[in-house]
């Protein structure tokens, strides 16, 4: 068994910017008659890829991938710079570069979004390769972005390591092979598994964590 592969999903994974993410909308669909409350951001938003999101809920725009775009350019506009990454994410990334461990990002955030989220969290200069949602040939909860993220660095699924805390995000890693690990920043352990995840954690810096890369140590090893 080779070196672990690290792939992170961004919002609520290495940062937790559901909030802001969740205010831009309400903001957006407010205007529109469609109140965004929590509980219909985790059941209809959470981990989606936004023209999705307004194909199904303003189906008489013209165009879905503008409002996309207007979104995430005033969610890059609220996100704060320097952004607290969640606790942990950095050791856990500058150990993986230390030891060469392959690492990529993968993520259903548009690119100028997952740019801005690395760098508020000082974390840009990790990641080489970092694979996107919308430019894949189907984003979350289809397997693709994992299965492209798997093809840039070289790996097997059996060798890589996920990281998600979405529903969407939690079944596209499962389904590519990936050791599922997921992030209970929004979800609980239940919901998490119940969408594939193998264990779940609180952070990075939780002992679960540290059992994981041991046992892929141990494998690498034999």
């Amino acid at each position: 068994m080779a070196k672990p592969a690290l792939l992170f999903d961004l919002d609520g994974t290495m940062l937790n910017s559901d909030s802001i993410h969740m205010a831009v909308f309400a903001d957006m669909m407010g205007s529109r008659g469609l109140n965004v409350t929590e509980d219909f951001y985790m059941q209809h938003v959470h981990g989606r890829l936004n023209v999705d999101f307004f194909a199904e809920f303003l189906p008489n725009e013209p165009d879905p991938q503008g409002l996309s775009d207007a979104k995430e350019a005033e969610f890059r506009a609220r996100l704060p710079r320097p952004y607290p990454a969640m606790p942990g994410v950095a050791e856990v990334i500058a150990h993986a570069v230390d030891n060469d461990w392959p690492r990529a990002v993968v993520t259903n955030a548009m690119r100028l979004n997952a740019e801005a989220m690395l760098e508020a969290v000082g974390q840009r200069h990790a990641f080489e390769v970092m694979v996107i949602g919308e430019e894949c040939p189907r984003g979350k909860p289809a397997p693709d972005p994992y299965l492209e993220a798997m093809r840039q660095l070289g790996v097997s699924p059996a060798d890589c390591i996920a990281f998600e805390d979405s529903p969407s995000g939690t079944r596209a890693a499962a389904a590519s092979g990936a050791f599922t690990v997921g992030i209970r920043s929004a979800l609980s352990d239940r919901e998490l598994r119940e969408n594939g995840a193998h264990i779940t954690i609180q952070d990075f810096n939780d002992p679960a964590l540290r059992e994981v890369f041991q046992r892929f140590d141990r494998e690498a090893n034999t």
